[in-house]
């Protein structure tokens, strides 16, 4: 067996595992200890396995990472979903479904300074459902809203979906944050627009609610202004060269810290609670960089990344055709793996071949994150889906998933526009930089 085709049956085995209930990182490491083993015998093998680990979470890049995760943490606690809904609510909340489109831009909100879509659905499942439903809206409708607006959290920044990309490939991880920005909007709006389409098409679905008056409006807003402080110092820093990723991430963890103090939410328990979250979500990420820095290894010895690119240099496929197939193959794989583990098992060798194609790097990048956000939401393993329903009692699958199409065929529709009109992610880095 050639060494290309060796990289082959280790990337279907490794999927196999994963399909069967193992852990991704487990998966990962297992296939590519093994699979170098083959290659270079056990000494090779034991020297993987003794430098691989350190030098999979040792770059100094990732240490945005548990800055960031902390920063979502101390936001969850600090009770800012709640006021963000409320704000939106007082503007959108009276039109016809407005409701779920208030969700959706609460978690737009949310998931600007949460950085997980995961945590996104779990906190605003809590917050928007048991209001969509004393309004009587359809619990279709209301769960599949949140899942699909939680996965926003995925792509605005900050994103630890394209922190982990930049350093796959090498990527400025500002440049993506910043680039992230529009596609992120792009996909609130069309949200929207396929909440208002189904609503039109089915009323029943979404009762009126009452309008909210102005003085309500007001107050709503101005319990929102850390939220938007936040986020203006984090992004706004990067943006204007104040901070690099990393300080921004360090200022954006103290900055959701005094928030959460401020809050009065923030008490010896929650505190300890917090830090616990953090170092969870934290190592679970980190164990997951191992297992995929151990496979990289053995995909890398076996040049299938290189074969890859020589296969398609000698077809008659051109870069859209390439493109496609692409996308098409992180669709499918969605249905099945979590955006993390997509990122981090295909990234190694498809990002070669996106550089052998010619593509921006930061546009591939934001269009491979698009792609992995809908597959949070597609059955029959969308993790988005899973949690909503977890955060309702009496909530089944069956009626999450019944509601979640129109949100798909959005997604369908910005990753279109997305590939055909590369400049809404180009544009604002070529202004940053």
């Amino acid at each position: 067996m050639s060494s290309a085709l060796l990289g082959f049956a280790g990337f279907v085995l490794a999927l196999a595992l994963i399909a069967f209930g193992f852990p991704v990182a487990v998966a990962m490491g297992v296939v590519g200890v093994g699979g170098f083993w083959l290659l270079n015998g056990w000494i090779g093998a034991g020297f993987i396995l003794g430098s691989s680990p350190f030098e999979a979470i040792f770059p100094y890049s990732l240490s945005v990472v548990p800055l960031f995760v902390m920063m979502g943490v101390f936001a969850a606690r600090a009770g800012l979903s709640r006021s963000l809904f409320d704000a939106v609510n007082g503007f959108l909340g009276h039109i016809r479904g407005g409701l779920a489109v208030t969700a959706i831009g609460a978690c737009a909100l949310f998931g600007a300074i949460c950085g997980s879509s995961l945590a996104t659905v779990a906190t605003m499942g809590r917050v928007a459902m048991p209001e969509m439903k004393r309004h009587g809206y359809d619990d279709a409708l209301s769960s599949a809203s949140i899942a699909a607006g939680g996965t926003l959290g995925v792509l605005i920044p900050p994103s630890i979906l394209l922190v982990i990309y930049g350093i796959l490939t090498q990527t400025s991880i500002g440049q993506l944050f910043i680039g992230a920005i529009i596609p992120g909007l792009l996909g609130a709006v069309l949200y929207a627009v396929a909440i208002i389409v189904r609503v039109r098409m089915a009323p029943e679905l979404a009762p009126p609610t009452p309008r909210v008056d102005w003085a309500t409006r007001i107050a709503t807003l101005g319990r929102v202004w850390g939220v938007v402080l936040l986020f203006a110092l984090v992004i706004g820093g990067i943006y204007l060269g104040w901070f690099s990723p990393t300080e921004a991430a360090a200022v954006g963890a103290v900055g959701a810290f005094l928030l959460a103090v401020v809050s009065g939410e923030l008490d010896r328990d929650a505190l300890r609670g917090a830090v616990l979250e953090t170092a969870e979500l934290t190592g679970m990420i980190f164990f997951i960089l191992i297992g995929a820095s151990l496979f990289n290894y053995f995909l890398e010895t076996t040049g299938l990344p290189s074969g890859l690119i020589g296969l398609i240099e000698n077809s008659d496929l051109g870069p859209t055709e390439v493109l496609v197939l692409i996308m098409l193959f992180y669709v499918v794989l969605g249905c099945f793996m979590d955006s993390m583990s997509m990122i981090l098992l295909t990234v190694p060798f498809l990002g070669p071949v996106a550089l052998a194609m010619g593509y921006d790097m930061v546009w591939f990048g934001i269009l491979i994150v698009t792609v992995a956000e809908i597959g949070l939401i597609t059955p029959p393993i969308g993790m988005n889906l899973f949690v909503v329903q977890a955060t309702q009692p009496g909530l089944t699958q069956r009626t999450v998933v019944r509601g979640i199409l129109p949100f798909i065929l959005a997604d369908l529709v910005r990753l279109v526009i997305l590939a055909a009109v590369p400049a809404l992610a180009l544009w604002l880095p070529s202004q940053m930089f």
